[in-house]
């Protein structure tokens, strides 16, 4: 599905999305399709399924959106690890 698509489907809601075609492009990642796992009233309860297919699976490119948004923007920024005290 399209953006406009979803937001035609599930009005005024979050979204957990994954996304099928998607592509960088500078230092956004542009998401082209998507499928919807679910739809939630609120992002806690999206937070919740979203952690746990993460930790099913990494390689998933997950999402959560809410419909209320035109446009849908993913900046991408480098994982700079985990910092502790020493």
């Amino acid at each position: 599905m399209k953006w406009s698509e979803v937001r035609q489907h599930f009005p005024e809601r979050c979204v957990l999305v994954e996304a099928l075609k998607s592509e960088t492009r500078g230092k956004a990642r542009v998401i082209e399709e998507m499928s919807v796992i679910d739809d939630f009233e609120n992002g806690n309860a999206a937070w919740k399924v979203y952690k746990k297919l993460h930790a099913e699976n990494q390689t998933r490119e997950l999402y959560i959106f809410h419909t209320k948004n035109e446009e849908i923007k993913v900046i991408e920024q480098p994982y700079i690890g985990v910092r502790r005290k020493v």
